[in-house]
């Protein structure tokens, strides 16, 4: 498996405080069959974002573990500041070399012209992965946004632990949704610590199996991950479904 939002690093944001929780990630990780991790730092207002710096980090901590193999991304905020930047640095944020970009909307505020905001992000060449719109409460109560965005190029990342119910049965339903609509790509961890946020995947890919079949599941956790890490076209693309 293929972790592609993990927040791994150690002291950079809300994720791992230290070496030693960045390290038993990892070793975590690796016990639970991720092969790769992308670390995924915020990248907001309150977490500036250094790629410089970030990559020598990454570097750093690559040393220290045996596995998993890591790659830098970030978790990028979609606020103004950020899209303005992105568009006059295109490789500041992506996922590796690639031209894949992790993408956190607000849990306060969504615009309606938000479309347009991804249509400049697709038209500058990257291809946004939505991150955990299960877990936002404004799309938990209005899905069907999400389809449309799908349709001019976005993709979607769900939590993996959403699917196994560790955030509720609200947000587990709002994760089951978008599985039923064919409108999620990825698993991911987005794990940020050893005990109430760990990087783990394996029990969610085994719920998505019964859900959704085996080779659905192993598309998210492996299949397209690795696409996205290597920079290629996804292999497993479905388009957004209507109600079930």
């Amino acid at each position: 498996m293929i972790d592609i939002h993990c927040h791994v690093l150690p002291g950079v944001d809300d994720g791992a405080k230290s070496w030693e929780i960045s390290e038993e990630m990892c070793r975590m990780a690796k016990a639970d069959g991720i092969e790769h991790i992308v670390a995924t730092p915020h990248a907001n207002h309150r977490y500036p974002y250094d790629r410089a710096k970030l990559s020598q980090l990454m570097e750093s901590l690559q040393q220290r573990i045996n596995g998993p193999r890591l790659t830098l991304g970030c978790d990028f905020h979609l606020s103004y500041e950020n899209i303005q930047d992105a568009l006059l640095h295109p490789d500041r944020y992506v996922i590796g070399t690639s031209r894949y970009l992790l993408v956190e909307l607000s849990n306060y505020s969504i615009p309606p012209q938000i479309g347009d905001a991804y249509a400049k992000l697709i038209a500058m060449g990257a291809i946004p992965i939505i991150t955990h719109p299960e877990r936002n409460p404004i799309l938990q109560s209005t899905p069907d946004r999400i389809l449309p965005w799908i349709e001019l190029g976005c993709t979607v990342q769900v939590t993996a632990s959403a699917i196994t119910g560790a955030w509720g049965e609200a947000i587990k339903h709002s994760a089951e949704w978008l599985l039923k609509r064919d409108a999620v790509h990825f698993l991911a961890s987005d794990g940020h610590d050893i005990k109430r946020r760990p990087p783990l995947m394996s029990a969610a890919r085994n719920a998505v199996a019964e859900l959704c079949g085996s080779d659905i599941a192993d598309a998210l956790v492996t299949g397209n991950p690795q696409a996205v890490v290597l920079g290629q076209v996804l292999p497993y693309l479905p388009q957004p479904a209507g109600k079930k």
